[in-house]
């Protein structure tokens, strides 16, 4: 019988006893990461750090740095969060997580709040940190975790629960609380020092932390005023509609009431994009220009086109121009740190060119204009464009809302706008839907129909679009006229019937398989919705197909 294996770390070799665990080993490693450890890549697969190794193996260990070392990082401070509320305030003091803001993550508390009692969490989230409580998993059966849930009045999480085919659910115990959270989680309260929390207004309040785009420090919070007021907009629209979690969905879906949900959203955002039509239009004789941006899979196409018709309504007569169409030539285009063509930066466009040509169109001259050819990786000049007194142009593209694009013209001339699918409802009161998955389900869906590409393909890019993000779009934001939140209320129930055949199909033994299995937790809280109902001018056609404006 053999006692030993061989595991390889950071391209080492080195011998352990067969059914040692990641624990034991880890402190020899720690040196080398800025932050603590918190789970490791085993041959592909993510495990915490509990995990036996009980074979030959590659070990990958991981800090909050990395994508899924945050994701443990912030689902630990949460449950943190959580037990350090009732420690101070009682088993029935709790909060609900509500989305992102800032390099955080918004949370509303069920009790009255200030900015003292946030104070006093914050010091018993350091007390537990300092403690170095465990936390401990447990796998019991399903029907005796609706039982607990109901018992301590986690309505939420015993509903979802009831929608759930497994026979067995994991929960994770600290101090003397369970819940449950569909992600790895630390081995111990202790790894998780770095955090800050800052009290907003109405009960709410912001748990920060470092992210692996700003992992040097937790970044101050800074408030927009005009992304938190759409996202409070659309989470009270969710309570109107009585539908704020997946149990809420999978309700209405069981009731044979879908049909009807899908309705009412879909005629409310065509509302509200008309809303900004007509602000358009109140502005008519100064604005000449309307910019659209937003990250991948934002449904920036579908409701620029929408947007349009709209406009013709108001007697408006709109252009479309995308700053795609301005791309350098291939071979003129910058290149990233490891060498590979960087098309997400603002220097990746013909800039000079573009505001030349915006220029002389509010002029009134006919210009002939691009249209890049990602094949070939060069712009062909073939088509003209004219505007005349009543024309509105239209312009999309990633760097849109950049202060520095179109510095030639007023802003006053200018109206822009914001889009993302900012994900209304949570999986239950303590998980939420991050607007990032919502995104890449739909860039998987988009992918695969239109370019048959494999899941693999869109997730190992996924990486990059999201720095690109990050350092050219979000910053801009708050330059926006106007914010469109291009989420649906049943989106996700819809999204699963798509990708989850494609998720399914990822093979183990790939480097992107963990990521699909984390996917696939999301999806399986939903039940299924057919698209029969889903109109052919809505967003989400953008992504699974039928779409008026694109077939």
């Amino acid at each position: 019988m053999i006692d030993t294996i061989e595991v390889t770390i950071n391209g080492k070799k080195h011998q352990y006893s067969k059914g040692i665990t990641l624990q034991e080993i880890y402190g020899d490693f720690q040196d080398k990461y800025q932050y603590p450890i918190l789970i490791a890549r085993v041959d592909n697969r993510w495990r915490e750090l509990t995990h036996k190794l009980e074979e030959n193996c590659t070990v990958e260990f991981l800090d909050l740095t990395s994508s899924e070392g945050n994701r443990v990082h912030i689902y630990g401070l949460t449950f943190i969060l959580i037990y350090a509320i009732k420690r101070l305030f009682g088993k029935d003091a709790d909060v609900i997580v509500q989305h992102s803001v800032d390099k955080g993550v918004l949370f509303q508390s069920t009790f009255k709040l200030n900015e003292e009692k946030v104070e006093r969490i914050k010091a018993e989230m350091k007390e537990i940190i300092k403690r170095d409580l465990p936390f401990t998993k447990v796998t019991i059966d399903r029907i005796e975790a609706i039982n607990y849930f109901e018992e301590i009045g986690d309505i939420v999480k015993a509903k979802v629960l009831r929608y759930s085919m497994d026979n067995y659910v994991t929960l994770y115990r600290l101090g003397n609380i369970y819940n449950t959270f569909y992600n790895p989680m630390p081995i111990s309260t202790g790894k998780l020092p770095d955090f800050d929390l800052s009290y907003i207004k109405d009960n709410s309040f912001s748990l920060r932390f470092p992210t692996v785009y700003i992992p040097d420090k937790i970044k101050k919070y800074q408030h927009h005023p005009k992304l938190f007021e759409i996202y409070e907009f659309y989470k009270m629209w969710g309570k109107v509609m009585q539908v704020q979690n997946a149990a809420d969905l999978n309700r209405i879906v069981s009731s044979g009431k879908i049909g009807d949900l899908i309705k009412i959203d879909e005629t409310a955002q065509g509302y509200r994009l008309l809303d900004i039509g007509k602000s358009i239009y109140e502005r008519i004789d100064k604005v000449k220009i309307v910019l659209i941006a937003g990250p991948s899979s934002a449904g920036k196409t579908t409701t620029s086109r929408k947007l349009s018709m709209f406009l013709e309504c108001f007697g408006m007569h709109p252009k479309a121009l995308s700053m795609d169409d301005y791309f350098l030539d291939r071979k003129d285009c910058p290149k990233d740190e490891n060498g590979e063509y960087d098309f997400e930066c603002l220097d990746a466009v013909d800039l000079k060119l573009f505001d030349k040509q915006v220029g002389e169109l509010l002029k009134g001259e006919e210009v002939t204009i691009p249209t890049f050819n990602f094949v070939y990786g060069v712009k062909e000049y073939k088509k003209t464009m004219k505007l005349e007194e009543d024309d509105i142009l239209i312009i999309e593209g990633i760097h849109a809302l950049d202060t520095k694009v179109l510095t030639n013209i007023p802003r006053e001339k200018k109206y822009k706008i914001y889009i993302s699918p900012l994900t209304e409802i949570n999986l239950d009161n303590h998980n939420r839907i991050a607007t990032t998955d919502n995104r890449l389900l739909r860039r998987i869906v988009r992918d695969n129909r239109t370019r048959n590409y494999k899941v693999e393909d869109t997730i190992s890019s996924w990486g990059k679009v999201r720095r690109g993000e990050e350092l050219y779009i979000f910053p801009y934001q708050d330059e926006s006229d106007a914010i469109i939140n291009s989420a649906a209320m049943y989106e996700i129930g819809v999204l699963k019937t798509y990708a989850e055949p494609l998720l399914y199909a990822v093979d183990p033994k790939s480097p992107y398989y963990e990521e699909a299995k984390r996917l696939l937790k999301i999806l399986r809280l939903f039940l299924p919705i057919p698209s029969d109902s889903i109109p052919e001018d809505a967003v989400l056609r953008e992504f699974i197909g039928g779409s008026y404006f694109h077939e």
